[in-house]
């Protein structure tokens, strides 16, 4: 059987290796919850808005002066942004695939970009809850051949102030994030030997929803 796993199937593995097994060895998720389609709406707009200045060869104003790069090609970027053709990896039955947002070319080295909207302010710790999929971008793009250097940029769209007409002000923080590729192919290695068991690990002691799943007597393969 062949497996298809992409950053946040490798960041649930992080977060617990039992439900990260049942959900891309048995198809069975997590219980859904209910989640704002805003942040999706915003993602969409920014896209746009950085292609708007793509055409005419220019990062948004937002980014002058604060990076010396240009962005990738619009056609190359159609492909990458989407997970069914973007960049991919793969070691025999296992491939791992990601989906970028933006990437710029600075000095001839790919850096990829991930735009994150946030309704607050960023604390100390912000960057570790992206750092895996970042480290994954780098990855990729490295193994197909690009140079990718080794750190990254978080554009952060954070929520400033609401006009009296409805006009909503962001406050736009750029991060430069260090990468580490090889620390992703490490993690990728641990979750495809996890999925050459036939049983799941042990329960997660420290994850709500395995202690959810025995507390309600849902025995999944125990």
């Amino acid at each position: 059987m062949s497996y298809l796993l992409s950053p946040s199937s490798l960041n649930l593995y992080l977060e617990c290796p039992r439900c990260f097994w049942f959900y891309v060895k048995k198809k069975i998720s997590r219980p859904e919850t209910i989640a704002s389609t805003l942040p999706r709406g915003m993602d969409g707009l920014i896209k746009r808005h950085f292609d708007k200045y793509r055409k005419i060869g220019k990062l948004p104003p937002e980014l002058e002066g604060k990076v010396k790069a240009k962005p990738l090609s619009q056609s190359i970027l159609n492909k990458w942004r989407n997970w069914r053709t973007g960049l991919r990896y793969e070691e025999g039955d296992i491939c791992l695939s990601g989906a970028l947002d933006e990437c710029f070319i600075e000095d001839e080295i790919y850096i990829p970009v991930d735009y994150k909207t946030r309704g607050y302010e960023l604390k100390d710790n912000t960057v570790r809850y992206y750092q895996n999929q970042l480290n994954i971008y780098s990855f990729l793009l490295k193994s197909n051949g690009f140079n990718s250097g080794t750190f990254a940029y978080l554009v952060f769209y954070v929520l400033e102030s609401l006009s009296d007409d409805g006009m909503v002000k962001f406050n736009i923080q750029l991060l430069k994030v260090d990468t580490d590729g090889e620390e992703a192919y490490r993690i990728f290695k641990e979750a495809i030997r996890l999925l050459r068991y036939d049983y799941p690990p042990e329960r997660n002691q420290g994850c709500s929803f395995c202690n959810w799943v025995i507390n309600n007597n849902l025995y999944l393969n125990k």
